[in-house]
């Protein structure tokens, strides 16, 4: 499993959060512990324009092997970045590599 996998998926769902196509980015999940409005609440209390990424955001990529899986699973953390620059926001994925397109879930959108 490439690292450059989990990053790419992890940019691209931190970039749709940053658009705000919350009801797009939760209906790629296969499980959410969050809706759509959670989401939406949660960036809207934290008072602060969200944006994509730099492009080397993600070069250190907090991700973690989750043992005992049937198929390759990483537990990811994503740190968001505003308009200011690196927030303290943290999306947290599952991301789980079998066939086909990998399979994540939304776990939580939190401040660290």
């Amino acid at each position: 499993m490439s690292l450059d996998l989990l990053r790419s998926t992890a940019r691209e769902m931190v970039d749709q959060l940053a658009r705000g196509d919350y009801e797009s980015l939760v209906g790629q999940f296969v499980k959410s512990r969050l809706t759509s409005d959670d989401l939406r609440t949660v960036i809207r209390e934290y008072g602060r324009k969200l944006v994509s990424p730099p492009n080397d955001a993600y070069q250190n990529l907090d991700a973690v092997q989750v043992k005992g899986a049937a198929v390759p699973t990483w537990s990811v953390r994503a740190p968001l970045w505003t308009e200011e620059g690196r927030s303290d926001l943290t999306l947290e994925l599952t991301i789980a590599v079998g066939p086909g397109a990998p399979s994540i879930e939304l776990d939580d959108l939190h401040v660290l």
